[in-house]
């Protein structure tokens, strides 16, 4: 069982290195890297290529981990009491799955998405260490233990807004996945793109590559902002040399919303084009 790409999703060679590794490893794999590189795409490509269902559990600043094992409600089951509900007699009835409890109890193996765990509580990863560690979990309610049938592969990421704790990191295989470079970009430009025109992608990707490496950028454009603005390029049918300039710092982009997405981005776009048209006077 090893994820080698698929048709769908370029992956680099150490990426696939980390996946199977953590695969034999039977160890969750942290995913880090630039907003918008693919981390959260990996693991449903890795579950489509690999055959196994997919779980998805993302997490929002006001997520707790014990959302992931079950939440008991007690508020209904009071309620119903008062009614006279006979379901009061089975506190099962009032118990709510979450998303660890489906993975563990999954008729196949799952893969288990933990989408951006670091927007949660800092507690968060701490509380979840020892169901990841030992596949299963205890219901004080109805004093029964969920163990996994077969053990998740679990992927985890993280948009590096907060530190994660160590015992936490101990107990994870970790991958960075680095900024694509030009050529590795060509290949994803293809896959989602195959009909586009070579001249717009060198183009695109030349202004798309300086742009990034402006000083002072407050957000740099990620791979799915680039794919968004090529699509536009396409869809206005540009000029060849509408993306051509000889001096790109006097050059605000067309349609440069698919890119700059702070307002002092395109300010500082608009100072360095009026001040190099001054020094060409």
């Amino acid at each position: 069982m090893r994820f080698a790409g698929t048709a769908t999703y370029i992956a680099t060679e150490d990426l696939m290195v980390a996946v199977n590794a953590a695969i034999a490893l039977e160890r969750p794999l942290l995913i880090k890297g630039e907003p918008g590189t693919g981390k959260t795409v990996l693991a449903r490509e890795v579950a489509a290529a690999l055959g196994k269902p997919l779980i998805e559990w993302h997490i929002k600043s006001t997520t707790k981990a014990q959302q992931g094992l079950y939440e008991y409600d007690a508020v209904a089951r009071l309620r119903d009491s008062q009614l006279g509900d006979p379901r009061v007699g089975d506190i099962a009835n009032y118990i709510a799955r979450g998303k660890l409890w489906d993975a563990f109890v999954a008729a196949a193996a799952p893969v288990l998405l933990i989408d951006e765990i670091d927007k949660a509580d800092i507690e968060f990863p701490n509380d979840l260490l020892l169901e990841l560690d030992r596949m299963e979990f205890h219901v004080y309610e109805t004093r029964e233990v969920v163990r996994a049938r077969q053990r998740p592969i679990v992927f985890i990421t993280s948009n590096n807004e907060k530190e994660l704790p160590d015992a936490f990191l101990r107990r994870c295989f970790f991958h960075y996945i680095r900024f694509p470079d030009r050529e590795t970009m060509e290949r994803i430009v293809a896959v989602h793109f195959p009909d586009i025109r070579r001249s717009l992608v060198r183009d695109a990707l030349t202004l798309f590559y300086e742009i990034r490496d402006v000083p002072g950028l407050k957000k740099k454009p990620t791979t799915s902002e680039l794919l968004d603005w090529l699509r536009l390029l396409m869809a206005e049918d540009l000029p060849p040399d509408a993306l051509r300039a000889k001096d790109t710092r006097a050059f605000i982009p067309p349609l440069h919303g698919a890119l700059l997405k702070s307002e002092q981005d395109v300010q500082l776009f608009e100072r360095l084009a009026f001040l190099a048209r001054r020094e060409g006077r």
